[in-house]
C-alpha cells in the first residue's frame, strides 16, 4: 500500500483528540486538510483550513460542502473522514431521551448527512470515505449501550454504502480505535454524572461502582496510532475495509469472536458486574 502524499481531505471533529491528531499528520504528509469544527475553532495554518459545520444539521453540512467545493474545484477530495462523535453512557433506564437522541444525531445521522453532501466531491477526486467506529459497536458493554448502538448503526450504514458505491469504486473504510486519551471521555463522564443524579433510588450504584473501579485501573493510549491508521486508510491505493488501532483492540477482537453467552459472561466478569448485580438485587 502506498500513499499519494497530495490531495484534499475533509475531516469532521478536527478541533481535538483523534481529529486534531489526524489533521496534523495529514498536513505533515502533504495533504490539504479542510478541518470541520463545531464549537472550538481550529487555527488556520499552511495546509489546514477550518470549515464551520454542525453535523447534526443537514443545512450546515450542505453549506460546508459548498464551501469546500469552492476551494477544491475539479480536484475534488481524496477522502472524507467522519470523526466527529460523542459518548453518552449510563443505564438506559436513566438516560434522558434528549441525550439518547443526541447520541444518534452526532454519531450516526451526522456521518450520513456528510456522506450525502460530500459524495460529489469524493467522486470528482476518486476518493474514499473513512468512518470512525468504536469497539463497542462489535462488543456490547453494559452502561455503554447508547454509544455502542450508534456506532453499530454507523458500521451497518458503512457496509451498505460500500456496496452502493461499488460502481464508482469508492472505498468505504471503518476505523475502530481502542481506548485513547481524549477529552471525549471526560465530557461523557460529566453528562453521565448529571444523568445518574436522577437515580434517587440508587438502583445502579453497585454496578456503576464496579465499572468505575475497573475503568480507574485502565490506561488509555495516545491518539497517535489511531491517527496513523486513518492516514493509512486515506493514502492506501486499495484500503482495507477495516482498520483497528489503539489500546485494547486485540482484546475486543477476541471477545467479538466468542459465542454470545460466553462473551457476555466474560464482559460481566471483567467489569465485576456479577457480584454487583447480586448486591443490587439484595437491596
Amino acid at each position: 500500500m502506498s500513499e499519494s502524499g497530495q490531495g484534499n481531505v475533509f475531516i469532521t471533529g478536527a478541533s481535538a483528540g483523534i481529529g486534531a491528531a489526524t489533521a496534523d499528520l495529514l498536513v505533515r504528509r502533504g495533504y490539504t486538510v479542510y478541518a470541520g469544527v463545531h464549537t472550538t475553532p481550529a487555527t488556520p495554518r499552511p495546509g489546514l483550513r477550518p470549515i464551520p459545520i454542525d453535523v447534526t444539521d443537514p443545512e450546515s453540512v450542505s453549506a460546508a460542502a459548498e464551501l469546500v467545493a469552492g476551494e477544491v474545484g475539479d480536484a475534488g477530495l481524496r477522502a472524507v473522514v467522519n470523526n466527529a462523535g460523542i459518548i453518552v453512557r449510563g443505564p438506559l433506564e436513566l438516560v434522558a431521551p434528549a441525550e439518547l437522541r443526541r447520541q444518534f444525531e452526532v454519531n450516526t445521522l451526522g456521518p450520513a448527512y456528510v456522506c450525502r453532501s460530500f459524495l460529489p466531491l469524493i467522486r470528482a477526486g476518486q476518493g474514499r470515505i473513512v468512518n470512525i467506529s468504536a469497539p463497542t459497536a462489535r462488543v456490547p458493554i453494559p452502561f455503554l449501550g447508547p454509544i455502542g448502538a450508534s456506532k453499530a448503526a454507523l458500521v451497518s450504514l458503512s457496509d451498505a454504502l460500500r456496496g452502493e458505491l461499488a460502481a464508482w469504486r469508492i472505498p468505504v473504510v471503518v476505523i475502530e480505535p481502542g481506548g485513547t486519551d481524549t477529552q471525549i471521555f471526560a465530557k461523557a463522564d460529566q453528562v453521565a454524572a448529571a444523568t445518574l443524579a436522577a437515580d434517587s433510588g440508587a438502583l445502579y450504584s453497585a454496578q456503576l461502582a464496579a465499572v468505575a473501579k475497573v475503568e480507574a485501573r485502565q490506561s488509555p493510549g495516545p491518539v497517535d496510532s489511531v491517527a496513523a491508521a486513518v492516514v493509512r486508510a486515506v493514502g492506501a491505493r486499495k484500503p482495507k475495509r477495516h482498520y483497528a488501532a489503539g489500546t485494547g483492540v486485540r482484546l475486543f477482537a477476541t471477545l467479538a469472536a466468542l459465542p454470545d453467552p460466553v462473551r457476555d459472561r466474560a464482559v460481566a466478569g471483567a467489569f465485576g458486574l456479577n457480584a454487583a448485580a447480586r448486591k443490587a438485587g439484595a437491596r
